[in-house]
């Protein structure tokens, strides 16, 4: 679409969808029964991509993705075609609308059935960053929500009110790629950055040396940026999955055109990580529907893609006595291989801010933004709010990583949305007292708070650790790594900073639906909460210290002769071909098999509803080590998130318990 082609004014035809907590009100508006406007309205909070397009919906990457836009939605009352059968034009809901995965497919979705604005008290970042870049219209304004309902013109300013020059020249002009040919037309222009110099945080000061000042002449690098400073960044690692690269592959065809070409290829990677094991969970009735042979689809665009533009597809490996599995979760090979510190990493899933462990910028974009990057090697970025976690003193033993964030998310600072699009910083000698691996759950989930991602200054953990992987690669010398480590400046300034005293946080879980549901274990357990399944893998369970952890509980189990409770299945799924050699070398794996649990062979998977570990049924429960527990994340049943060694003590007390 032109510039020129671009509506100055939107005004909608059809009615509007309120996502209405009562269920007999949704169906009522599904049925024909159009309400008016009402803000005291009660509307579902924290609506997130899984349910938008839960994790098979996704195997569509085009047109197709409109029937069935909302169909996860809890309560279960939005069905195949119900929003565009009934003509919504615009949708309503409350806090938090796309929280979760970074898939586009969600707003995609809602833009191929018809619908031409979506409206909430306030939205996800990447959610809301790929709405613009596909045209779907967003707003937090209840005003603009309200002359919309009643059938007024508004003009698209109204849309950018609030937004930084880049996205708001974005949603003027359509989207992404319209804008980005008026650009190269040199019709538009990014705003200059003149943010004289300043103390700056390790996120900021990353942005600053990777800023695009001229694109055509090559000049990279500001002396200073601040917080809301828009401009475009210089990417020094890009990666796509197998859920994802089909639909940006198309994208960048259709944006441009068919014998384009991709900028430094070496710096691209593709991972065959996410529906490794699909086929061992794909219910007949998906079958039926031939997602089977959809799915499969995706990765054969994905293998063409990667020999086409000669990528590093890390794809699935088939090991004597092993059988089949992936290289590695996208993640893991990131921090294993691929990144170093002080890099900026972008990737097509949100969890790409696991990178941060090493003392990277990295973060999750969409499929749009992944195919314009490909094509120019820059991101758009608008410079985030820093919010420090300061750790201080010890953890008490049976206490991780995953119990400090599940504590963290759980302070009314993120259950009331302000962490939203902020860095969150992690220091303070609690956090050096960490191993690597640790570090990494914390920048794994700050994602789950909303955040734009976490970050960790990188030290001589980081250091040993990338060096003892990589060897001899080139620029892995200490001294190297050493000279790539970026750190705050004295004086820096933060949105927010956080004491948090280690020693006082026990043992967490968090209850379905939400990872902000955090609680102490010791309040759980008298409820007697029953288990069906335990899962322990995923990119935030399924590294090496996560390996040790398991094996805290289960190789003791295993000496006494003890297995896991009559009723329940327990997952022990690696990470990365790397975590499974080290996993095996200290006889974890046969102690594992010993107590009953089920070995699953590198890849992501129950965590995406796409692997052994997810529900089938409704009234199942789950406890996992997984990152996020939003409805029909990893199947109909109920996911109580929780750290490596509750979910082992769990599994073999048949019930929720602490360590």
């Amino acid at each position: 679409m032109s510039a020129s082609a671009t509506p100055r004014t939107i005004r909608l035809d059809g009615p509007v969808l309120y996502l209405t907590e009562d269920l007999a009100t949704l169906r009522a508006q599904l049925a024909g029964d159009h309400l008016a406007y009402d803000p005291s309205r009660e509307l579902v909070s924290n609506v997130s991509t899984d349910e938008i397009t839960p994790g098979w919906v996704c195997y569509y990457y085009d047109e197709t993705l409109g029937r069935y836009a909302l169909v996860g939605l809890r309560g279960g009352a939005i069905e195949r075609d119900s929003i565009a059968k009934g003509g919504f034009e615009m949708i309503v809901s409350a806090r938090s609308k796309g929280c979760g995965s970074s898939r586009e497919t969600a707003p995609f979705a809602e833009l191929a059935a018809g619908v031409k604005v979506v409206a909430a008290k306030s939205f996800e970042k990447i959610y809301a960053q790929n709405c613009q870049n596909i045209g779907l219209y967003a707003t937090t304004d209840p005003e603009v929500i309200e002359r919309l309902a009643r059938g007024e013109e508004v003009p698209v300013s109204a849309f950018t009110e609030g937004l930084d020059p880049i996205s708001a020249s974005i949603v003027e002009h359509g989207g992404l790629f319209a804008y980005n040919r008026a650009r190269l037309a040199g019709e538009v222009s990014p705003p200059a950055i003149t943010t004289a110099a300043r103390p700056m945080t390790i996120v900021e000061k990353i942005i600053a040396a990777h800023a695009v000042v001229d694109a055509k002449a090559g000049k990279i690098g500001l002396p200073a940026v601040k917080p809301g400073d828009a401009l475009f960044c210089r990417a020094d690692v890009r990666f796509s999955h197998d859920y994802v690269t089909a639909m940006a592959d198309a994208l960048f065809r259709r944006g441009f055109g068919e014998q384009a070409t991709l900028e430094d290829p070496a710096s691209i990677f593709t991972f065959r990580d996410h529906l490794t094991f699909l086929d061992q969970v794909m219910s007949d009735a998906h079958r039926k529907m031939g997602l089977d042979a959809q799915a499969k689809q995706l990765a054969d665009v994905q293998e063409g893609f990667a020999k086409k533009h000669s990528l590093r597809l890390y794809g699935e490996l088939e090991r004597p006595g092993r059988g089949r599995g992936s290289e590695a979760i996208c993640h893991n090979m990131v921090i294993e291989e691929l990144a170093s510190p002080g890099q900026l990493v972008i990737g097509t899933d949100s969890h790409t801010c696991m990178a941060g462990a090493i003392g990277c910028f990295a973060f999750g974009v969409g499929s749009t933004d992944m195919a314009n990057a490909w094509r120019t090697r820059d991101v758009r970025v608008r410079v985030p709010e820093s919010v420090r976690f300061v750790l201080r003193g010890e953890l008490r033993a049976g206490v991780h990583a995953k119990d400090v964030m599940l504590h963290i998310l759980s302070q009314p600072f993120f259950r009331g949305g302000d962490g939203i699009g902020k860095v969150l910083e992690f220091t303070g000698e609690g956090v050096r007292g960490l191993s690597l691996d640790e570090r990494a759950t914390l920048t794994n989930m700050a994602v789950e708070a909303g955040g734009f991602t976490g970050v960790i200054e990188a030290d001589e953990v980081v250091v040993e650790e990338l060096h003892a992987m990589r060897g001899a690669a080139p620029g892995m010398s200490r001294d190297e790594l050493r000279r790539r480590i970026v750190r705050s400046d004295e004086g820096a300034s933060y949105f927010a900073t956080f004491e948090v005293d280690l020693a006082t946080i026990t043992p967490m879980v968090a209850s379905p639906g939400d990872p902000r549901n955090g609680v102490p274990v010791r309040e759980v357990v008298d409820r007697g909460v029953k288990i069906d399944i335990a899962y322990g893998g995923s990119c935030t369970g399924g590294k090496r210290a996560d390996m040790d952890m398991y094996a805290a509980v289960l190789a003791p189990a295993a000496a006494r002769g003890q297995r896991v409770a009559e009723g329940v299945r327990l997952y022990i799924q690696l990470g990365s071909q790397r975590i499974r050699d080290y996993a095996e070398q200290r006889g974890y794996l046969d102690a594992f098999r010993k107590v009953g649990a089920e070995i699953v062979e590198p890849s992501c998977g129950a965590c995406i509803k796409a692997g052994p570990g997810v529900s089938d049924k409704p009234g199942q429960v789950t406890v996992s080590a997984i990152n996020r527990n939003f409805p029909g994340r990893s199947g109909p049943g109920e996911v109580w998130l929780a750290s490596p060694l509750v979910v082992a003590a769990s599994a073999l007390a048949g019930k929720l318990v602490a360590p």
